[in-house]
């Protein structure tokens, strides 16, 4: 078959076995042929089709090559699994003229992993004609002394090719005096030899010109040719003897240079210096040969002279000449076989083939991390393996048909260590056994197994009613033991609805930094405590998250004036009031009642008159707001005073209302007492502010009530806690009746004789006798009202523990109208 046409048409063969293993990864081996000089591209075999991968999974499986010499020349095609040529390939530079010629390969398929031997087989193609080392060789024959038959070794033609492409023939030109004989060696080695047909003469023919030509066996055949010229000699009759004609010796590789390995022993009988032998190497001596041993010509010792490597090379054969000095000269052949032994010159050779460049810390037990592939050049003993790996490391080795995979043994943990060094040591089972170590560095991937944590368990923020949007509230702070994208934190608000609306109107977290913002501007004395709820989310699949209150208190400060409640005025604060011009001192002309809507210190009034040196006639108290006369009224008088009155705050700074009271001094009030129908025609629709009068009035009478019941609780039990008398004295006598009339209510008539107002007082006992009082409009003021909305009051508790912050308030509501003496209690106004 023409070479060339095989070259173009060659097809692949491959032969697969695979061996199923039960630990997850799988030992196969595949083999392929191509040959040399294949351009770039050629298809050696379609590896996913012959390892049983379906066309639809070969992207998925990710199939690539694995070798530190071979995989520059060849690819696997990712798309169709096909095995392919990368770049020229030329046998002769891979493999010598060693007659087999196979690459091998490893083969890894992923998800699952699985591990193939792949070898791809080099054929040889005739790129390479046979040459000789000389163009031009002499030989000299003795005439006469020559008998026919006798053989002469002629150069040997070398072939870079190998097989059926390296020399398969030798030719020689017609010779009536010379024919060509060829032997063939163990190793197939063609050896040619010149025979003598006929007794040569010098004196007819001095000289003769032959052409030996070797062709190898290609197609077509390429040959080279050796010009050699056969020079007749005089006659010297006796050839050197060897002792053997073959020797046979065996040294162990490594040996040191100049050692002498062999003597050679010849003899010639004849005399002078056809007597005298040199010793050489002839033609047949490989030139690896003549590199590694060193022949003596003069006593015939052979030494070594380069590296004796059992793994190179285990075998050298030497064709050695003996000739003498005579003339002609004469010859004598023998050779010298060398067997090489092993010794356990090599250490293991380590080689860590990592699956992935992490291992995530959720792998199972027995997950396969890489493949180690390990080779000891030496044979026998000398190249069998131990290996062994670092202790107290959650892996371990599993080995099959000396193949090694490293796989986990035990739960990963990246947070806990994020990197393993392994070590690996390999050991030959050799006298001594050589080791060799090598270190592998393995990096735990992360997961997303760790929530996100908030740094504290609640947090509270603290912020000033009416500041401005987006003021920064607080700032909430997350860690989470992960990395990368599972560390990467998201904060954000919990959807709720407050008083109806979004908790996202009301504040805003900026969701890389955690700080919380307010979206809008705040009002005491709408909300006093936002309670939202904060979420901190990873960014990891699955996303993991968790969870924290944030109490967001509004801190009330002076922002509104005090507004009169009672009595009716005009739009510029004006009351009018009539008293008669016999009114006696203490007179009540009327009461101020006045509102805060802050709270606190914000919300304690103080009633004052301003410039009451002009207005010596009356006085306001400073707590009830109450205007009475000082004294009796005299003729000379104005008819008419006007009354400046200032109701301010505690606040800082205090803010004010400053109210104008008109009383007009009359002989005598006239009363007019309004008929039903006018109230009926006159009532002005129902305000909430009444209404609040009268929840306040309710909730103080239920205060008081429940006060009363506690003491009462109290003195009834003192069979089993010995209370002094002093507790219970209330309840007989007259302390018990001024305790009853503690809380009593007070009305108040104006002149016409109607009800100016309703007090309900609650007095403390002792001298400090201060009254705290809800005031009610008259009657016609609390016709026809309806609930629009429920009020909302501070608890009792909250009143008292802020009274007490001034040091005269007692924390027990029961002991309420006991202890609030001080001005500064006037929540109850």
């Amino acid at each position: 078959m023409d070479i060339r046409g095989f070259c173009q048409c060659w097809k692949w063969q491959v032969v697969c076995s695979f061996l199923l293993c039960s630990w997850g990864w799988v030992s196969g081996q595949l083999r392929y042929s191509i040959v040399e000089e294949s351009e770039p591209g050629t298809l050696v075999g379609n590896v996913a089709q012959d390892l049983g991968i379906r066309r639809a999974e070969i992207s998925q499986r990710r199939i690539h090559l694995r070798s530190e010499k071979y995989q520059k020349y060849f690819s696997v095609n990712p798309a169709n699994g096909g095995l392919v040529v990368k770049e020229r390939i030329d046998r002769e530079s891979l493999c010598g003229s060693s007659p087999s010629c196979l690459l091998q390969i490893e083969v890894v398929a992923e998800n699952p992993v699985e591990l193939y031997s792949l070898e791809i087989e080099i054929l040889d193609i005739n790129d390479n004609s046979p040459t000789f080392s000389s163009n031009d060789r002499i030989i000299e024959i003795t005439e006469l002394v020559t008998s026919p038959g006798e053989q002469f070794p002629l150069e040997i033609a070398e072939d870079l090719d190998v097989g059926v492409n390296g020399v398969s023939q030798y030719t020689l030109n017609t010779n009536p005096y010379f024919s060509l004989s060829v032997k063939s060696r163990k190793d197939g080695t063609l050896i040619p030899q010149l025979i003598l047909e006929k007794v040569l003469d010098r004196e007819e023919k001095q000289e003769h010109n032959l052409i030996l030509t070797a062709i190898d066996g290609g197609e077509p055949a390429r040959s080279g040719t050796c010009r050699i010229t056969i020079v007749v000699l005089d006659i010297n009759d006796n050839p050197p003897v060897f002792n053997q004609s073959v020797y046979k010796i065996s040294i162990r590789e490594n040996l040191p240079l100049r050692t002498v390995i062999l003597t050679l022993n010849a003899t010639d009988q004849d005399d002078g210096a056809n007597g005298e032998i040199q010793y050489l190497f002839d033609d047949h001596t490989s030139k690896s040969a003549r590199e590694i041993f060193f022949l003596n010509e003069q006593n015939g010792e052979i030494s070594v002279t380069g590296l004796i490597d059992f793994e190179s090379q285990n075998f050298y054969e030497l064709s050695i000449k003996a000739s003498d000095k005579g003339f002609p000269k004469l010859k004598g052949n023998c050779i010298v076989q060398v067997e090489i032994e092993d010794v356990n010159d090599n250490p293991p050779e380590i080689t860590f083939t990592s699956v992935a460049n992490n291992i995530p810390e959720n792998s199972p037990s027995g997950a396969v991390v890489g493949f180690i592939n390990i080779r000891d050049k030496d044979s026998g003993k000398n190249g069998e393996i131990k290996l062994d790996l670092s202790p107290n490391v959650p892996f371990r080795i599993r080995s099959h048909q000396n193949r090694y995979a490293l796989v986990t043994d035990g739960n990963l943990d990246r947070e806990e260590t994020p990197q393993y060094t392994i070590e690996l040591t390999a050991s030959d089972l050799g006298s001594p056994p050589l080791y060799s170590k090598t270190s592998v560095t393995l990096s735990v991937s992360d997961i997303n197994d760790n929530a996100p944590l908030f740094t504290q368990s609640t947090y509270n923020a603290f912020i000033k009613e009416n500041t401005d949007p987006g003021t920064l509230l607080c700032t909430v702070s997350a860690t989470d033991l992960d990395e990368g994208v599972n560390s990467d934190l998201v904060y954000s608000i919990v959807e709720s609805q407050i008083d109806g609306s979004s908790v996202s109107s009301y504040v805003y977290i900026h969701s890389s930094d955690g700080n919380i913002y307010a979206q809008r501007s705040f009002d005491y004395e709408q909300i006093q405590v936002l309670h939202i709820t904060i979420k901190i989310e990873d960014s990891g699949s699955p996303q993991l998250s968790s969870t924290v209150p944030v109490f967001i208190f509004i801190l009330d400060t002076n922002d509104n004036p005090p507004s009169l409640l009672y009595p009716e005025h005009s739009e510029d604060l004006i009351v009018q009031e009539k008293i008669s011009k016999s009114t006696s001192a203490g007179y009540l002309v009327t009461k101020l009642s006045a509102v805060d809507l802050d709270s606190g210190h914000n919300a304690w009034l103080v009633f004052t008159l301003v410039d009451p040196i002009s207005y010596s006639s009356f006085q306001v108290s400073k707590h009830t707001g109450q205007v009475r006369t000082v004294r009796g009224l005299q003729e000379s008088e104005n008819m008419e005073q006007q009354l400046v009155i200032s109701i301010s705050d505690q606040g800082n700074p205090p803010l004010s209302t400053t109210v104008t009271v008109l009383v007009s001094i009359a002989d005598e009030v006239i009363v007019e007492r309004p008929k039903s129908g006018d109230f009926l025609t006159n009532s002005k629709p129902p305000s909430d502010m009444t209404l609040y009068l009268i929840i306040s009035l309710v909730a103080i009478s239920l205060v008081s009530l429940v006060t009363f019941m506690i003491l009462l609780v109290r003195c009834l039990r003192k069979d089993t806690y010995d209370y002094s008398s002093s507790s219970c004295c209330f309840l007989g006598g007259s302390q018990s009746k001024a305790y009853t009339d503690q809380y009593q209510p007070a009305l108040y008539l104006n002149t016409d004789g109607t009800l100016k107002y309703m007090e309900v007082r609650m007095v403390p006992p002792g001298s400090q006798r201060q009254s705290y009082q809800t005031n009610l409009p008259p009657a016609p003021e609390l016709q026809d009202f309806s609930i629009v909305q429920p009020l909302e009051f501070p608890k009792l508790q909250d009143l008292v523990q802020d009274v007490s912050a001034e040091g005269n308030c007692s924390n027990d509501p029961s002991n309420v109208s006991e202890s609030c003496t001080h001005n500064s209690c006037r929540y109850f106004h």
